[in-house]
Parts: structure tokens; sequence; C-alpha cells
């Protein structure tokens, strides 16, 4: 017995039938105009009717069956235009009605589903089975009924199926599907992989953490299908409109008929009125809205979402993860006198590794990024909350809190330095001992997102005209971020329901958009006009919640979301009134008979196909004419050398600490290293720019006036390292003043700000080269 073949999707049997229908209604134009030409005008006749009355048909059940629901389809323009061209005997102004009705229902579907094509892929590429590791093999299975602790194999070039940790040697993964990134990242032993992502390397073993149903591609594929039937406000509000083109489209051509006298101007009216750019346009532009925002790692749950968005006059942010990394970095890492950084950070990483204190990991992930070689401790004891004791490497090492490491001790001045510095930037101070001796004191804490400045910034582009930040962390910690960002209200210490206050009350002024990360932010996201999740670590409560879900992890996403619902809400009302306007004037022409019923159907058809390309338009990037793009890579090169100067930075810093209290032959030893550092790092790297990346740069920037920025800064930079090279010339060991020390402190101090500065607003104009 065969298997029953499953029934197509009513989607695509309504395509198939508005297929048939032209071809029916092409084939009796067709037959008919060849009649008309061997002179057989009665058969011409029957030919239109016979590919006329077909359209006729199904235009009556399908209007039929709007009203059964409490609709009035606006395709009764249509249905009159070509009832009456039959009634009246103009046949092939029928047939040509008909061509024109059904050819445009066709092309609304290849606009729509051309539209849809980015959000079609996340769901068809949907992995069906997975390779489950048993006890007798490797066993083919539904991913359906894969559980969490099972063991997979995941084959080069294949969708990871769940969402699941690496389990043995690395893997390489693309994720490109889900975020939008070109680059495939790569992935240690435990570390998470999502499902929807591709193996981009050799096969390797994961095991499941959730099952199918609850991994983050069935999270996807849920929302792409609600962002496919979601109906937004102006959509619905352009049916509305539509609805009163019937009875005026009646009026204007009854009016005609009454003031000449002949019915066929009237008919001409009525086959000239066109209402598809009232019932295409907004849904064709929010669609490839949509869609466009998907190809950028967006998520837009439906029109309604993308048309809310558009309006957005506030934006509203959780600060941590959100506005920030989220979780605790190391800082800087603060040294007593004559110690170093890499020793201070090596002795507390060996020791951490034994903890199983939150803020462990961290220090000891830090290290490995340094290279740095750590050695297991013996006799680790852990006092819960405030640090831990052991052996490392024969010396007695101690790190913790300040009561632990430093007890009642007076405090020396390089670590009242170090807890002051910890204030200002809202850091916790771990402090480090040696067999008794404090050695130094690491800076962990919070910081800014990379691109969180840019972020802002794009928003006030765009045209957002409040952004405030709503945060549970404490007003010192949330106050120093928000100097930072030039924001324009700070809320702290908001419990999730005061939140969910603090987004009622900018409501009830404006349109506002909250964006969280946390499953604390998941009542705000609900009740916010549009609330975006940070979605890109995984499935959460926020995710479900939100309206909009980042799947990469970058708040700038956040403002190309804004830009494109605008610009795609912006396409669908210009498309609306240039295609009704023309509408209108065909209208005019038909009535005062200028154009006959022919050809008042061609133009009809022309303004349809018009009105839906324009829509089209929101696939797009937009206006950028004659500008190349600079590929995501090679940003990322840029990005990566910025990343290794920035360990030189980090040294001139610690330069520029050791100075205070140096002796004059160590101050001449200091000020020798960070005279070579600049000149082999920071001047080889500003020089290459200028030689070498700059004149790249150009040619993905359509103005050339930040890159004269940037050269400045260059000329600053080499200004100031010549300042250094002739103190540190000008140094012996036996004449190193305290004053020329001071000098060259002031100069490293400078430079290593300067640089700084001068590469974030580098990494800004690669960001912008991109695009």
């Amino acid at each position: 017995m065969s298997a029953v073949p499953a029934a197509a999707p009513p989607r695509d049997v309504g395509r198939l039938a508005r297929r048939a229908l032209i071809a029916v209604a092409l084939a009796g134009l067709a037959a008919g105009l060849g009649a008309t030409v061997l002179g057989r005008s009665g058969l011409a006749a029957g030919l239109f009717a016979a590919g006329t009355v077909p359209v006729v048909a199904a235009l009556l059940v399908s209007i039929g069956r709007d009203l059964l629901a409490g609709r009035m389809g606006v395709d009764a323009v249509a249905l009159v235009s070509m009832s009456v061209a039959l009634l009246l005997g103009e046949e092939l102004a029928g047939a040509v009605v008909a061509v024109m009705y059904a050819g445009g229902n066709v092309l609304e579907d290849f606009a729509v589903a051309r539209a849809e094509r980015d959000l079609r892929a996340l769901i068809d590429r949907a992995p069906r089975t997975a390779h489950r590791r048993t006890a007798d093999g490797i066993a083919d299975i539904p991913v359906e009924t894969v559980q969490p602790g099972d063991r997979l194999l995941v084959h080069s070039g294949e969708v990871v199926p769940v969402d699941g940790v690496i389990a043995g040697s690395s893997a390489l993964i693309d994720e490109s599907a889900l975020t939008g990134e070109p680059i495939p990242v790569s992935r240690g032993e435990a570390e998470p992989v999502r499902s929807g992502s591709v193996n981009a390397g050799p096969t390797f073993e994961l095991r499941v953490t959730a099952a199918a149903g609850d991994s983050t591609y069935a999270g996807i594929v849920r929302m792409v299908t609600a962002a496919q039937t979601a109906k937004s406000p102006f959509i619905r509000l352009a049916d509305r409109y539509a609805l009163v083109l019937l009875p005026v489209t009646l009026v204007v051509a009854g009016g005609a008929w009454l003031l000449s006298g002949d019915p066929v101007r009237g008919l001409a009216v009525l086959v000239a009125a066109t209402p598809c750019p009232l019932i295409l346009a907004a849904p064709v532009a929010f669609i490839a809205g949509v869609s466009r925002a998907a190809r950028h790692g967006v998520l837009i749950k439906g029109g309604r979402a993308l048309e809310a968005l558009a309006r957005a006059h506030t934006v509203m942010f959780d600060k941590t993860g959100t506005l920030t990394v989220g979780g605790a970095r190391l800082l800087a890492v603060e040294t007593a006198p004559g110690e170093s950084p890499d020793r201070v950070l090596r002795l507390a990483a060996s020791l951490e590794q034994v903890s199983h204190h939150v803020l462990a990991a961290t220090v000891v992930e830090a290290a490995r990024a340094r290279g740095l070689l750590l050695t297991l401790p013996d006799e680790a004891q852990e006092a819960h909350g405030s640090g831990l004791t052991g052996s490392v490497e024969g010396a007695r090492v101690s790190v913790g809190s300040q009561p632990l490491v430093l007890g009642t001790r007076r405090l020396e001045p390089w670590a009242s330095r170090a807890l002051r510095r910890a204030a200002w930037r809202s850091a916790l101070a771990v402090f480090v001992a040696v067999d008794g001796r404090p050695i130094g004191a690491l800076l962990l804490g919070d910081e800014l997102r990379r691109e969180t400045p840019r972020a802002i910034r794009k928003l006030r582009s765009a045209g957002v005209a409040r952004i405030a930040m709503v945060t549970g962390d404490r007003a010192d910690a949330a106050q120093t971020i928000a100097a930072a960002l030039d924001l324009d209200a700070v809320l702290a210490e908001r419990s999730p329901a005061e939140k969910v206050e603090a987004v009622a009350t900018e409501q009830r002024l404006h349109p506002t958009v909250m964006v969280g990360d946390g499953i604390n932010d998941a009542p705000a996201l609900a009740s916010a006009d549009v609330g975006i999740a940070m979605g890109a670590r995984g499935a959460s409560a926020s995710s479900e919640a939100a309206d909009v879900v980042v799947l990469v992890d970058r708040l700038d996403r956040v403002a190309d979301a804004l830009a494109i619902a605008r610009r795609a809400r912006r396409i669908a009302l210009q498309s609306i009134l240039v295609g009704m306007g023309l509408s209108g004037l065909a209208m005019a022409a038909a009535a005062v008979g200028w154009l006959t019923p022919v050809a008042g159907a061609v133009i009809q058809e022309a303004i349809d196909v018009a009105v839906i390309l324009n829509a089209l338009r929101a696939v797009g990037p937009g206006h950028a004419f004659g500008r190349r793009r600079m590929p995501a890579a090679t940003a990322s090169a840029l990005h990566e050398d910025h990343e290794r100067l920035g360990t030189a930075l980090d040294r001139l810093r610690t330069i520029a600490d050791a100075l205070d209290d140096a002796a004059p032959a160590d101050a001449a030893m200091l000020i020798a290293e960070a005279e070579r550092l600049v000149a082999e790092r920071i001047v080889a790297h500003e020089e290459e720019d200028e030689r070498v990346v700059y004149p790249r740069l150009a040619a993905f920037l359509g103005d050339g006036h930040g890159l004269g920025a940037m050269s400045r800064a260059h000329r600053e930079i080499l200004h100031e390292a010549r300042q250094l090279g002739r103190i540190a010339a000008s140094l012996a060991t036996d004449t190193a003043d305290r004053y020329l020390v001071r000098d060259a402190q002031r100069v490293i101090e400078s430079l290593e700000a300067l640089v700084r500065i001068h590469i974030a607003q580098e990494e800004d104009i690669y960001e912008h080269a991109v695009g």
C-alpha cells in the first residue's frame, strides 16, 4: 500500500489556482485576438468571454468568502468592471481586465515570495534528522525524538539540529544564518552551540542540552511563522481605506455615464480604478522589511511590530547585558612597585583554577587570553564569599577581598589608588598577596559593549528623540554608564515591576521601545509598544515576550532594525499615495473620454506593477549609489590588530603608574621601555594605517573627510612619540630628576589615552565602511 502524499499548504494551493486563472484568461485573450485577425468577430467575442467568465466566477467565490467572514473585499471593483463589460458587449475590455486582475494576483504572489525569501530560507533549512550515538553505533533518528543528555554527531556542512555543548575537541561553527555574521567562530570543549548554525569544520560530537522543541532554532521558526501571518494596524487601516474606493468608483463611473450618455465611458472608469496601491503596497513593503531585518540577524514578529517600531519616539535600555557586555571582565591589573601585571594575574589565575566562585572563571579566562602559563595550586582553602589561599610554585598566595588579603594594615599608596580607580569604574578590587606581601589587585567589572556608543548615535540619527536607561543596578554604576553615552534619563535600582511602571509612564507620552536581555526584563518587554530582546545567548523568557529578537550579540542591530522599519513604512506610504494618485488621474481621464476601457485596463496594470516594484525596494539596503562595502573579514582583521595593540597600551599604563615611585635608575629603564614600545608597536601601527589601511579604506567611504581627521590624529600621536623619544634620549640613569620623569609620565599617559580614543574612532569608521 503506497503512502498518501501530504496535502499541499493552503497558500500553495491558492497560488496554483491563481496561476491556472491567468493561464485561462491569457488563452481566452490570445485566441480571441487571433479570431479577430481572421475576421471572426462573433467567435472572438465568445473566446474573450470564455477567458473572462472563470475569473469572474473565482472572484465571486472570493468575495463571498470575505462576506461570510465579515469582510468586504475591494476586489469588487474588478468584479463590477468585468461584469459590466460583458453586459455592454465589451468582451475585449472584459478579457483585458481579467488578464490584468489575474496577472496582478500572480505578481503579488511573486512579490510576497520575493519578500519572504529570507524568512522561508530559515524555515526550509530546519534539520529533520540527527545522528545519535548509541551502544551499537550511530543511529539516524527524527530530530523530534532527541532528548537532553543525548550525544549527537554533527558532520561537516550539516546544520546543528538542537542546542548543546561541544563534547570533546573544538569545532568551527558558521552562525551566519542566525546572526548575519559571515565569519565562522571557533568553539572549544563544553562551549555552547545553538541549533540552526552550521558545522564549518570537521565532524564533532554534541552533548544535547535542550529538546528540539525547546532549542533556539525551533523558537526562531515559531517567530518567523508569526512574522509571516501577523497583520499590522497600518495594513488593516489600508484595508479600511480601500473599502471607500468601491463607492467612490461607482459614483464617478455613474456620473461619467450620466453626463456623457455613454455607458462605455462609465465602464472605462471602472476598469481604470485600481485598489492595488492600497491592498498590496503595505503588505509587500512590510514583509520585505521583515525579511531584510532577518538578513541582519533581527527577527521582527510581523507587520504590527515593524510598524510600531517605525513610530518609536522613546527607546529604553536595560543596562547589564544590553548596554554593557554583561558579567564580570578584567578591566585592569594594578601592581605594587616593582611587580609586573602578568605575574600578578598569573599567580591569581593559577589559584583561582580550583575555586567555584563566579568570578574565578573570569580571572582564569583573562590569564589564558594573555597566553600566561598556569600551574595547579596545592592546599587551597576557600573562605566563602571573600577569597581563597593556597600554595602556588612554593609560595603562599592569597586572592580575595581587601579584608582577607590586606587585613587591618594601613593601605599603601598603590592600594589606595587601586581602590580609587575601582570606585571610579564601578568595579570590584580583588587583591593578590604572596607570602603575606600584597603585590597587586585585579579590577573586575562590567564594561560597555564596544558598539554601544555607535548604536546610541545611530538611534539619534534615525530620529529617536529620547533614550533612557532603566536598570536594577546601583545608581553610581548606572550613572557612570549613562555619562559615557549622554543618555536623556537614568532610572536605577528598579525592580521588574518598577521597570514596567517606568515603561508605562513613557508610553503615556510617546510610542516607546524597551530593549533588554534577561528574564527580569520580560515584563517590561511585554508591556512596551515594542519589546526588543537581545537573544544571542539563546532562547529565554525575554525572547518569548519580545516583539523583536536580535539574534547576533550586537546592540547596533537595534538601530538597524529601527531604520529598516522606518524605511519600510515610508516606502509603503509612498506607494499608497503615489499609486492612488495615479489611479485617480486615470479615472479622471477615463471619465472625460480620454481613455477607452482597454487602455484603462493596461494603465491600471502598469500602476499595479509600479506600486509592487516600489514596495519591493524595502528588501534592499536603500540608496548607497556607487559605494562599495568593505568585506566583514577585512574589518575583523583590522579589529584584531587593534586588540593586539591593546596589550601595548596596557603596558604603557602600567609603566606610567610605576613611575610614581620609581628610583632614578628604574625610572630610566621604564621610560626607555615605553619609548621602544611606542616606536615598535604604536608608531609602526599608525604609519601602516596611513600608508596601507587608509588608502584601501577610502574606496569604501563616500566622504574622505573622516579619514582626514584620523590622519590629523596620526600626526599628533607621532608628535607625542617624538617627544617621548627626546626625553628617553636625554635621560641617563644617574640624571633622571623627578621633573624629567614627570614629563615622561605625562607624555606616556597622553599617548595611551590618545591612542585608545583614536582606536575607538577607527572602529566606528570600519563599521560604517562595512555598512
